[in-house]
């Protein structure tokens, strides 16, 4: 838990000009410090915590250190040491980080309007474009982050951390009919996307997946190439079909309500800008990367397949409308799911992004 403690320095005593009364050194003021834990379930390989680790705990330091008032000591807990990947959520609000990386799509039930880029596949690959609309839509729909508080959590961020999702697989994939009787392990609404043409989804998270498709309990995997070649899958999917599937919001960044409470003001809007800086950061990392990665599979062995147009065309054609459907359950609880989708899609339509199928006009 947060806590804060009161450094007080002690001036040293100008012995000469004390004898001599000519005063004593003023007592440097010594900044406040801070203690903070944070927290993902995921190890400092994943790209999104190496990159909190050396840009945004930074990032938070510096702007702080420019009026010295503050100072953050730091308690980082990655990899399970508090939470796994699918607790950050419930660990956050019990109070057992003070701030964390929450992975949103394991939550779609609890933070349903997060999912926004998960219910529009062939939209769009540009993950600054994603993570930017997803906070312009936070600020402009109170429900956004009234969820988060549900949950006892203070919103600061998005991120998108992937440039687009494609198929990693045992054996070559390269046309919609040679998914029958594949199964696809993908987390989320993301299984949703893999409905109508013969494929079977898996429900599982990345840190299972190198494992399932050794044993055979996946047949082929939908992620990045960031998070297969880090994870060295490439050695059980030798196999990419780059169908440039979309971008997704899959991360939050949030602090514990009552940590958020305590923290003075000046402290809240030097986390507030870091956070924004954060996802500005690490969504052009994810660009760059994408290209390095994917240079790394191929050199691995792996090899990469470029799904037609025509083939992605049908994907999209024959997947069901996952967004219209997730737009009325949400409006059904009361929640502007339909609002919601038309504003994204329009940013998406005014950013002239390659739409192959206008999911709210239909």
């Amino acid at each position: 838990m947060l806590t804060k403690q009161i450094k007080i320095a002690t001036g040293a005593v100008m012995a000469g000009a004390m004898v001599l009364g000519l005063g004593t050194a003023t007592p440097a003021k010594s900044a406040e410090m801070i203690s903070m834990t944070a927290i993902d379930g995921y190890s400092p390989k994943a790209m999104w915590v190496k990159e909190f680790i050396n840009f945004l705990i930074p990032e938070i330091n510096k702007g702080l250190a420019k009026t010295g008032n503050y100072k953050i000591k730091w308690n980082q807990a990655w990899g399970g040491q508090i939470v796994k990947p699918k607790g950050v959520m419930g660990g956050m609000q019990k109070g057992l980080g003070d701030i964390g990386v929450v992975t949103t799509v394991f939550h779609g039930d609890k933070v349903p309007l997060q999912m926004i880029a998960y219910a529009t596949p062939f939209v769009t690959t540009n993950p600054v474009l994603v993570s930017r609309t997803v906070d312009a839509l936070a600020n402009k729909y109170p429900a956004y982050k009234k969820a988060f508080a549900k949950f006892n959590q203070h919103y600061l961020t998005n991120a998108a951390v992937l440039d687009s999702y494609q198929i990693y697989s045992k054996k070559p994939i390269k046309v919609l009919g040679d998914f029958k009787g594949v199964k696809v392990g993908s987390a989320g609404m993301n299984l949703l996307w893999l409905k109508n043409f013969g494929a079977a989804g898996v429900g599982g998270s990345l840190v299972k997946y190198h494992n399932w498709l050794g044993r055979g309990v996946v047949d082929a995997i939908m992620l990045w190439s960031e998070s297969v070649v880090n994870r060295k899958m490439y050695e059980v999917a030798p196999f990419m079909l780059k169908a440039d599937l979309g971008t997704v919001n899959s991360k939050a960044i949030t602090m514990n309500s009552n940590s958020w409470k305590r923290l003075p003001g000046e402290a809240k809007k030097v986390i507030t800008a870091a956070a924004i800086a954060y996802r500005e950061h690490v969504t052009n990392v994810a660009l760059n990367v994408a290209k390095t990665k994917n240079a790394q599979y191929a050199a691995k062995g792996g090899k990469i397949h470029t799904m037609a147009q025509s083939e992605r065309v049908k994907w999209a054609k024959t997947m069901p409308n996952v967004a219209k459907s997730w737009a009325a359950r949400l409006e059904k609880k009361g929640i502007p799911g339909k609002a919601v989708l038309n504003t994204y899609m329009d940013t998406m339509r005014a950013a002239k992004q390659p739409i192959i199928r206008q999911w709210d006009k239909e």
